[in-house]
């Protein structure tokens, strides 16, 4: 059977972040359910960029290090967001022109909450797998932005919680059948779907729904995705199968709520072996989530990239993955990672990224959330400010990225700084 996975990856974080415990002291929220989130810093889109401009500089560097005719191998390239811009024209239109890819592209767009980027990956996986066409190679990038807070004080203070944990970012997967990164297991998964109305975007740009529900949701998915996982794959066992445990991450105390009711509905475990479980097997996948924020479809594999920077790959490991959307639909799948993929993981040098983001002061943000800068869905005209934040411009000018510079009868027009 060909092995087909995950052959590079890379994460893009922005360039400018913000310090959430200063934000939730800045907003008076009670710090004892801040502590909960587990979170650092949020990144924060600037007005000149969007969802293409984060999913283009994710992709650049590993379409960098392709010669021409590996290029040319790429036939599929999906777009995974809730954040689109356009309900016709798909994002990944804008993709395969700015990466410069041969016009022999299938080219769409998926949306399905959080869980776009796991299904936009299974879907390039399959494409492999039924070897229609023998060695090409699919690019599936996740990109979502967060602007909810600027709609009015209103919706500031009924998202509350929200607000700091809700950030902005990318990850580029190219998929292939030499899968140096994470080799994924076939057949190997499960799913659990049911409609419900937790979370949700009614206008393109508002967010609304019932934090609770979203809650008990994922918990519910959590357990259900995974039994059908253990039902699909004899011998599969939560605790001894899996080296290194990698879930979306909306914050990180969601993660490991999920992790201590598996423990306990699973294996009745106390909570001193849940916590050192969770330290060994789930603390890793945290590291870039608590740095950039809820990325949405790509938060699952913001968790792969952080547990596999961090996590221990002297030898081949198993990692299983849970994936969870609003509306719902969920999948728990796995694959293979050893000390190669770690190695080319590293050598995207994500944290060297993360440490350059500008760090924005509050007035800085709240100029960003109040002042109108920002450029809303179906905007038909418009010259970009980009020094608006002199700062952070300045972060941007380490050169080789991707900026919205105008927009002109609805056409978004790029530029490289």
């Amino acid at each position: 059977m060909v092995a087909v996975g995950i052959e590079a990856m890379n994460v893009y974080g922005g360039a400018a972040c913000l310090d959430v415990r200063e934000l939730c002291t800045h907003r008076g929220l009670d710090m004892p359910r801040f502590e909960n989130l587990l979170m650092q810093e949020k990144t924060v889109a600037l007005p000149y960029e969007d969802p293409v401009t984060f999913a283009v500089n994710a992709a650049r560097p590993l379409l960098d290090a392709l010669d021409e005719a590996e290029r040319g191998r790429i036939e599929l390239v999906v777009a995974c967001t809730e954040s689109g811009m356009d309900f016709g024209k798909s994002l990944s239109t804008w993709l395969h022109r700015y990466l410069d890819l041969a016009p022999n592209c299938r080219l769409f767009e998926i949306k399905q909450a959080c869980y776009s980027g796991a299904a936009g990956l299974q879907m390039a996986v399959n494409f492999l797998l039924s070897g229609t066409s023998p060695g090409a190679k699919a690019l599936v990038v996740t990109t979502d932005i967060s602007r909810f807070a600027l709609a009015d004080e209103g919706a500031i203070e009924e998202w509350a919680y929200s607000e700091p944990s809700s950030g902005a970012g990318a990850v580029a997967m190219l998929v292939s059948d030499t899968p140096h990164v994470l080799r994924i297991d076939q057949g190997a998964y499960g799913n659990h779907a049911f409609e419900v109305m937790d979370t949700c975007r009614p206008g393109p740009d508002t967010e609304a729904g019932d934090a609770d529900l979203s809650l008990m949701a994922y918990l519910d998915c959590c357990e259900g995705a995974w039994r059908d996982y253990a039902r699909r794959v004899e011998e599969a066992d939560f605790r001894q199968t899996f080296d290194y445990l990698c879930f979306h991450t909306p914050f990180g105390g969601m993660v490991k709520g999920a992790h201590r009711q598996l423990m306990r509905a699973l294996y009745k475990a106390k909570p001193a072996e849940i916590e050192a479980d969770f330290e060994q097997r789930m603390a890793a996948s945290l590291s870039y989530g608590k740095r950039v924020g809820n990325t949405a479809g790509g938060s699952v594999f913001l968790a792969l990239a952080g547990t596999l920077a961090s996590g221990d790959f002297t030898a081949p490991r198993r990692l299983g993955l849970f994936s969870y959307g609003s509306g719902c639909c969920s999948e728990f799948f796995s694959g293979v990672a050893d000390a190669q993929g770690q190695a080319r993981l590293r050598a995207m040098d994500i944290d060297g990224a993360l440490d350059q983001r500008y760090p924005l002061s509050m007035d800085e943000y709240e100029t960003l959330l109040r002042g109108g800068h920002a450029v809303r869905f179906g905007t038909r005209d418009a010259v970009l400010d980009q020094q608006l934040i002199p700062g952070a411009w300045a972060a941007y000018q380490t050169g080789g990225r991707l900026v919205l510079d105008s927009i002109e009868g609805y056409h978004r027009n790029y530029r490289w700084v």
